[in-house]
């Protein structure tokens, strides 16, 4: 049963120019997320999606941005694609809910990083 939908969309050339700003990826991305974006031709096009996919997710949830917390999660990514990785804290709120699934899909092209999240709970 789905429990929650959300998408979001990040224009590049701004997270371009919030990623010049000193301390800004420290505050927001995790480690690995940094490594990642740094490790591609465009870095901003993926701090964009991982961005978009926060705020995919806290639509989803309806918590919000604040309600979330900007870094209670952060992008993995797998063979099988990007997934989220979850804080304690998180994880605990979406088992008191019943979510049970998070399901992401993120992309980027011709100067947009767009994110969807579909939550769903078995009952």
């Amino acid at each position: 049963m789905i429990r929650g939908i959300g998408i979001d969309v990040c224009d590049i050339s701004r997270m371009r120019k919030a990623v010049s700003r000193e301390g800004f990826c420290k505050r927001v991305f995790s480690e690995e997320e940094i490594t990642y974006a740094e490790s591609n031709a465009d870095p901003a096009a993926h701090y964009a999606a991982a961005f978009a996919a926060r705020e995919a997710l806290s639509k989803a949830t309806g918590w919000g941005i604040a309600g979330l917390g900007i870094n209670s999660c952060s992008i993995e990514r797998t063979a099988s694609g990007p997934r989220f990785k979850f804080d304690e804290n998180t994880l605990l709120k979406f088992s008191n809910e019943g979510i049970d699934n998070v399901f992401l899909s993120i992309s980027h092209e011709a100067g947009i990083a767009v994110a969807v999240v579909i939550l769903e709970k078995n009952q």
